[in-house]
């Protein structure tokens, strides 16, 4: 599969949830597949800034991060769903992005270029506020942990007001967007 899909919202059955089921029906009607992953079920230790990562490219924990960055290696589309938390990403989501600081120190501070070309990554986002700028927190780190894994920001559905359980189905505009979103990235593997 050369689509991964990561939840980072910590409820379950969520709205996040519920948009990306929508990204991954629009995958599958273009003939593509991808594997979804609860980044609330995984064991991710959060970064201690031991600095072992600036000495020798590795994260001094052994945990499901291990394993997930080297299916991230193997992807050309990452999609990271997310609610917003006080303007920012849950500390699940948050978690997973500050372990991408050994991405980061490989590229910048060890000079180890990636091989890895030609891939990217969308944003799908859902907030209980409606303000204006409430996805500027979490568009702007999340374009910052795509740029450490080499992966190019390329679209994003957000969907504001959506608050209870279930609320974002009543946008089927959002839920087609998601659809189409999934169909464009199913069409391109």
């Amino acid at each position: 599969m050369s689509v991964l899909i990561l939840n980072g919202s910590p409820r379950e059955g969520g709205n996040t949830q519920m948009l990306l089921a929508r990204v991954l029906d629009g995958i599958q009607a273009a003939g593509g597949d991808a594997e979804v992953v609860r980044l609330a079920r995984m064991r991710i230790a959060p970064c201690t800034a031991c600095g072992l990562c600036e000495r020798a490219g590795l994260c001094a924990f052994d945990d499901d991060m291990s394993a997930l960055a080297a299916r991230i290696a193997q992807v050309r589309h990452l999609i990271i769903g997310s609610p917003i938390y006080f303007y920012g990403l849950p500390a699940q989501a948050k978690a997973f992005v500050d372990r991408c600081q050994v991405f980061w120190s490989r590229k910048h501070i060890l000079g180890q270029e990636s091989a890895c070309r030609g891939r990217f990554g969308y944003f799908v986002g859902v907030a209980a506020t409606g303000g204006p700028k409430c996805f500027d927190g979490a568009r702007l780190t999340l374009r910052y942990a795509f740029d450490a894994m080499n992966i190019v920001f390329r679209d994003e559905v957000v969907v504001r007001g959506v608050d209870a359980r279930g609320a974002v189905r009543k946008r089927p505009e959002s839920m087609q967007a998601a659809f189409e979103l999934g169909r464009h990235i199913g069409a391109d593997p």
